[in-house]
């Protein structure tokens, strides 16, 4: 995946963040909280909207990149990891 473009459609109780994926598809995204690990600030999302390839209850994360207002894919499997156990205190399911 490359990097994602943020536009964000801020609302009082939800913040919205839609996210255009390679094939030029709109994801809209709730976002849960912005974290620092090591130095790092990532995003967690949950999809807003049913999407067939994302799981109503699962948490995606992404590097935020502030300089260039752009969420990164994480590619790393175990920084992945790590970034889920240090927020939610437990090990993520793959």
């Amino acid at each position: 995946m490359s990097d994602k473009e943020i536009t964000e459609n801020e609302e009082e109780e939800d913040q919205i963040i839609e996210l255009v994926d390679d094939d030029g598809k709109v994801i809209k995204f709730r976002l849960l909280d912005v974290t620092e690990y090591k130095g790092e600030k990532y995003t967690l999302l949950l999809i807003a909207e049913p999407d067939a390839n994302i799981a109503e209850d699962e948490v995606v994360i992404f590097r935020l990149n502030e300089k260039d207002e752009t969420l990164e894919p994480i590619e790393d499997e175990k920084l992945l990891d790590e970034v889920f156990e240090a927020v939610t205190g437990t090990k993520r399911r793959n």
